[in-house]
C-alpha cells in the first residue's frame, strides 16, 4: 500500500521502485504480474528535488465509483535526490498536468488520459485539500477529496467561479491583481503572471515573483499590528512563536488574488485568511506555539500551491478548459471560515491581456536552443574561413557594418 502525492504541477506517475531510507513502503516489480517495463529511462526534475526511473506500464483499478482494470503508464523511481524527504509520509507522485509536461517527451500518455480515455469518464477532474489550520507536523489528519471525471457537490458552498486556463501544459491561469488587507499593491498586472501563474497542488506555498513578494511582505509588515518582525520570518528560515493561548492569526491581514473570470469583462477574488498562510509548525514545550510564513519567493512563477488551495474545492475542467474555484467547507479554522470568494468585479481598470503573448513550452525551447546552437556554429565555421583567408580578401568593415549579437540564455521551465 503506498501513498501518492497528488501533482497538478506535473505529468508523470510514479512511484518508489526500491528501498529508500525515507520511504517506508515501495513497489517491487519483480513480484507483479501485470507490470510491464517499456525500458526507457526517464527523469523529472521539480522546483526541489528530482528523480531517474523507467518508465512501464500496469494495471489499476479505482475502488470507487469508475469500475473496471485499465492499463496506465507508470515510471519506477531508481533514484532521487531531495524528493523523498525525511518524515514525508508518500512513497510516490501522480502528476496530473497536461501531457505536454509529461517524461521524457508528451508522447507518454498521463494517468488521467488513460483513464478517461479507457474508461469514458468526463474529462474533468475536482480537488478539496482539507487541513487548514493544522500542524505540518504533530496530531492532526490532514484529509481531502480526489474526485476523478466530475464534480461532488458536498464538497463545496456557494458557486463556484471559473477563470480558463491560458495555456495547457501546466494549468496556467490569468491574475490581474493581489490585495493585502483590501489595499491594492498598484502593481502592473504582467508581474503577476510572470513569467507564468499556474495552479499547483504539488507546491506546499503560495509563491510570488520577486517583486510581487516583495510588495506583499512590504503591505502585510505595513498593516500588521506587528511593529518589528524579523527578516527571517518572511524569508522562512525563522519561526515566530506565540504563547499557546494567544491567536496571532488576528494580527494579521487578508490576501486577495483577482483572476479573470470566463467574461473577460469580469473577474472575481479569491481571499485567504492569515489562518492559512500562517501556519503553525512546531510547538516548544507547554507553552509555546511556532508558525511559518506560507508564502515564499519564485524566480519564474507565481504558483497557486496548497497554502491557497486548502481554502476552497478546485475543479479542473480540462473539457472547457478552465478551472474553478469554490469555498470549500472544511476550511475552518476554530469553527469559523478561513477562506472567501467574491465577484464579478469589472476588469476597467487592469489590461485587457496580463500574460505575456509568447508563452513556449519545452519542447519549443529544446527547438529554439539546437537551432541558436546551429547558427552559432555556421557562425564560427564562417569566422574561421575568413581567418584563414589572406588579409587582401578580407572585407574592410566600416561602423556601418558592425552588428551586435545578444546571445540568449535558455532556461528549463521546472516548475
Amino acid at each position: 500500500q503506498l501513498n501518492i502525492l497528488v501533482d497538478t504541477g506535473s505529468s508523470n506517475f510514479a512511484v518508489a521502485g526500491v528501498p529508500d531510507p525515507d520511504v517506508t513502503s515501495y513497489f517491487n516489480t519483480a513480484l507483479s504480474s501485470t507490470y510491464k517495463s517499456q525500458g526507457i529511462d526517464v527523469t523529472v526534475k521539480y522546483s526541489q528535488g528530482s528523480w531517474t526511473g523507467v518508465l512501464g506500464t500496469d494495471v489499476i483499478t479505482i475502488p470507487k465509483g469508475i469500475y473496471g482494470s485499465y492499463t496506465i503508464n507508470i515510471a519506477t523511481i531508481l533514484e532521487s535526490e531531495n524528493f523523498f524527504l525525511p518524515g514525508v509520509k508518500w512513497h510516490g507522485i501522480l502528476g496530473l498536468a497536461y501531457d505536454a509536461l509529461a517524461k521524457p517527451s508528451s508522447s507518454v500518455e498521463t494517468f488521467f488520459d488513460s483513464l478517461v480515455r479507457q474508461a469514458k469518464i468526463p474529462n474533468i477532474f475536482s480537488l478539496q485539500m482539507c487541513g487548514a489550520g493544522l500542524p505540518v507536523s504533530g496530531s492532526g489528519t490532514n484529509g481531502g477529496s480526489l474526485v476523478l471525471g466530475g464534480i461532488e457537490p458536498s464538497l463545496y458552498t456557494g458557486d463556484i467561479w471559473y477563470t480558463p486556463v491560458k495555456e495547457e501544459w501546466y494549468y496556467q491561469v490569468e491574475i490581474l491583481k493581489l490585495e493585502v488587507g483590501g489595499q491594492n499593491l498598484e502593481l502592473d498586472c504582467t508581474e503577476y503572471n510572470a513569467d507564468k501563474a499556474i495552479v499547483d497542488s504539488g507546491t506546499t506555498l503560495l509563491r510570488l515573483p520577486q517583486k510581487v513578494f516583495s510588495a506583499v511582505v512590504q503591505a502585510i509588515a505595513r498593516t500588521s499590528l506587528i511593529q518589528e518582525f524579523s527578516s527571517g520570518f518572511w524569508t522562512g528560515s525563522q519561526l515566530a512563536c506565540w504563547d499557546k493561548t494567544e491567536r496571532p492569526w488576528s494580527l494579521f491581514p487578508k490576501l486577495s488574488i483577482y483572476l479573470r473570470d470566463e467574461n473577460s469583462s469580469r473577474s472575481f477574488r479569491i481571499s485567504i485568511l492569515p489562518q492559512l498562510y500562517i501556519q503553525p509548525i512546531l510547538g516548544i514545550g507547554e507553552n509555546l506555539q511556532c508558525y511559518r510564513f506560507g508564502i515564499s519567493s519564485s524566480t519564474n512563477a507565481l504558483v497557486i500551491g496548497a497554502t491557497v488551495m486548502e481554502g476552497f474545492y478546485v475543479i479542473f475542467d480540462r473539457a472547457q478548459r478552465r478551472v474553478g474555484f469554490a469555498v470549500s467547507p472544511c476550511a475552518e479554522v476554530d469553527g469559523s471560515p478561513v477562506s472567501e470568494i467574491e465577484g464579478p468585479f469589472t476588469t476597467a481598470d487592469v489590461a485587457s491581456n496580463c500574460v505575456s503573448s509568447v508563452s513556449f513550452h519545452e519542447p519549443v525551447l529544446w527547438i529554439a536552443s539546437y537551432a541558436l546552437m546551429s547558427l552559432c556554429g555556421i557562425i564560427l565555421l564562417v569566422l574561421i574561413i575568413l581567418l584563414l583567408i589572406p588579409p587582401r580578401c578580407q572585407h574592410r568593415y566600416t561602423d556601418n557594418d558592425v552588428v551586435n549579437d545578444e546571445s540568449s540564455l535558455v532556461r528549463h521551465r521546472w516548475k
